[in-house]
């Protein structure tokens, strides 16, 4: 780069009230004087972005460099605000756009018309990494020795990933109780994180972990974190490059923290403002409905982001009535099992920009999405057959058309949750088809599990006889 980072990066509120800058070089989730979460903003006057998109594409043939290998920082010129010499990679980001008519046809899309951003290729498996990256590169910036998260399961695997890698920084995960699953905690303990398990929710460790921060020093890396969310901006700049640097008429992606949704509509305002694209999709959020905060909030109380001003009083008054009954966040999608969502007022401002709607679905409708794009040839986590789940509802409504261009973001490899697989699909895998029965889910249409046969070859012909 030939700019100075520092002078064209800084740190902002994202209230409309409260125009304090911070320096690129301050460790800061929260505005001081506000109290809200912090944007990275440029001087994009400063910045020499790419007149056209396409520009991007010459990195293609210099991929032996690291940066442009990295399907986030081949696109730096989008979130200026490391050094080249700073940045911290392993190589994420080497997903892709792919067109699905399988799953086309189950959301009830024409043939050609909805496509799949499979973030399951990351490294750690899942979309994490391209924010992480950006995290951690920070993080190296202002020389931190220690990083922390709390996490569902890839938040954790993807940081212990970066910081064994980097070999910069020593990481410690918090993770709750009973609510993560083995491919996800393997990860963490694996790859060297200190590993601290809350018993209490994922609500209860990012609590916990913003608080220990806080006192210790240590750099945040969730989603609180602006630079994280610059990083999972380049997932939008992925597809564009998918579609031939085309706006697709949709975004559907899973709600959980709300850091992807907020990251999507953080990228497509930028990308307007600076002439890049013509205009900006449709962004759908798909909660499940056993952690349904923002569906419920936008949905049926009318909160919007008002300029910068939603009512506060109508969130606090959410959440009294949701610590007074004790209610906790409760779904197979594990990923997205968030009932206080730390970038909710980002994400009214994403779904402003972008018309959005918000939609909820319920864990069966989350299995039976899953196993299709998994037939479809993409194995994906639980939470990511909510984007699929909900661009099916949405068409069933008439929101979307059939012949509009939708993309569903799966956001983790299936490997990450097979429990929930293996569950849905095999009788045999007693424990976890009862766990299924006790939510309702008992047809399971799209079963495909084992057919056992006696050792004889007569009968392993004859079955094969019956599926050929």
């Amino acid at each position: 780069m030939s700019y100075a980072v520092a002078e064209i990066a800084f740190q902002k509120s994202i209230s409309p009230d409260c125009q304090t800058r911070y320096g690129i070089d301050q460790v800061l989730t929260v505005c001081p004087e506000s109290h809200d979460l912090l944007d990275v903003h440029y001087d994009w006057d400063r910045v020499p972005v790419p007149s056209s998109l396409k520009e991007f594409e010459k990195r293609w043939m210099t991929r032996h460099n690291p940066l442009d290998y990295s399907g986030v920082w081949r696109f730096r010129e989008l979130l200026p605000f490391a050094p080249d010499d700073q940045i911290v990679t392993i190589g994420e980001g080497q997903t892709y756009l792919q067109k699905c008519d399988p799953v086309a046809k189950y959301v009830g899309m024409k043939p050609g018309q909805l496509f799949l951003q499979y973030e399951g290729l990351n490294p750690s498996g899942s979309f994490k990494d391209n924010g992480m990256t950006a995290a951690s590169t920070h993080a190296r910036m202002v020389g931190a020795k220690m990083t922390a998260c709390a996490s569902t399961g890839n938040t954790s695997a993807s940081l212990a990933i970066y910081a064994g890698v980097s070999g910069h920084f020593r990481c410690v995960v918090f993770v709750g109780s009973g609510k993560i699953s083995y491919g996800k905690l393997s990860q963490a303990l694996d790859y060297g994180a200190v590993t601290i398990q809350i018993r209490g929710d994922f609500d209860d460790a990012l609590q916990q972990v913003r608080a220990v921060c806080e006192q210790q020093n240590i750099y945040l890396c969730n989603s609180v974190n602006p630079f994280r969310l610059e990083g999972q901006k380049s997932i939008m700049y992925r597809v564009l490059e998918g579609l031939g640097w085309e706006v697709p008429d949709w975004i559907v992606v899973p709600g959980g923290n709300l850091g992807n949704s907020s990251a999507f509509g953080k990228a497509f305002l930028e990308l307007k403002q600076l002439g890049l694209i013509d205009r900006i999709p449709r962004l759908a959020v798909i909660n499940a409905s056993g952690a349904n905060t923002l569906y419920e909030l936008y949905e049926h109380q009318g909160l919007r982001w008002n300029n910068g001003r939603p009512q506060k009083e109508l969130v606090d008054s959410f959440y009294r009535d949701m610590d007074a009954r004790n209610h906790r966040a409760d779904t197979l999608a594990s990923a997205i099992e968030i009932n206080r969502p730390v970038n909710l007022k980002k994400c009214l401002r994403a779904l402003d920009a972008c018309n959005g709607v918000v939609r909820e679905v319920t864990d069966e409708e989350i299995l039976d999405a899953k196993a299709q794009v998994g037939a479809g040839g993409f194995g994906c986590e639980p939470a990511s057959g909510a984007s699929v789940a909900g661009a099916k509802m949405l068409r069933q409504q008439g929101i979307i058309a059939p012949s509009d261009r939708v993309v569903c973001i799966l956001t983790g490899h299936q490997l990450k949750d097979p429990t929930a697989t293996v569950g849905y699909h095999s009788d045999a895998a007693a424990e976890e088809a009862q766990k299924l029965a006790k939510r309702g889910i008992v047809t399971r249409p799209y079963q495909n599990g084992p057919i056992v046969v006696d050792n004889d070859l007569a009968q392993i012909l004859e079955v094969i006889g019956r599926v050929g």
